[in-house]
C-alpha cells in the first residue's frame, strides 16, 4: 500500500471518527489531510474528485439524513468527507495551475 492510499485511508477514518466525537481541531485535521490527499491525485481522477466534492458540499451529504437513528451520523460522516474532498480539490486546482505555468512540470 502506497503513501497516497494510506493518506486517503487516514482521511476517511478521520471523517468517520469526527462524526461521533467533537474535537477542537477536527476541521484543521480534515483540511490538512485533504490537502495532502489532493497532492497525489493525477489524471482523470482529478475530474472525479472535483465532481464528488461539488456534490457533497452542495448538499449531497444530507441525502440519507432521514434514516432513523443513523441518518444524523451518516450525514456527519459525509459532511466531514466533503470537507476532505474540498481541501483535496483545492490542492488539485493549485497543482493543475502550477503545471500550466511552470515549464517542464508534468502531472505524475
Amino acid at each position: 500500500m502506497g503513501l497516497n492510499k494510506i493518506i486517503w485511508l487516514v482521511a476517511a477514518l478521520a471523517a468517520i471518527a469526527f462524526a461521533f466525537f467533537t474535537f477542537e481541531y477536527a476541521a484543521l485535521i480534515l483540511a490538512l489531510l485533504g490537502l495532502a490527499s489532493g497532492f497525489f491525485v493525477v489524471g482523470d481522477h482529478r475530474r472525479s474528485l472535483l465532481i464528488a466534492a461539488i456534490f457533497l458540499i452542495a448538499g449531497g451529504n444530507a441525502a440519507l439524513g432521514s434514516i432513523p437513528a443513523a441518518g444524523e451520523y451518516i450525514t456527519a460522516i459525509f459532511g466531514n468527507y466533503g470537507a476532505v474532498l474540498g481541501a483535496a480539490s483545492l490542492m488539485v486546482i493549485v497543482m493543475a495551475t502550477a503545471e500550466r505555468l511552470i515549464p517542464g512540470m508534468d502531472s505524475k
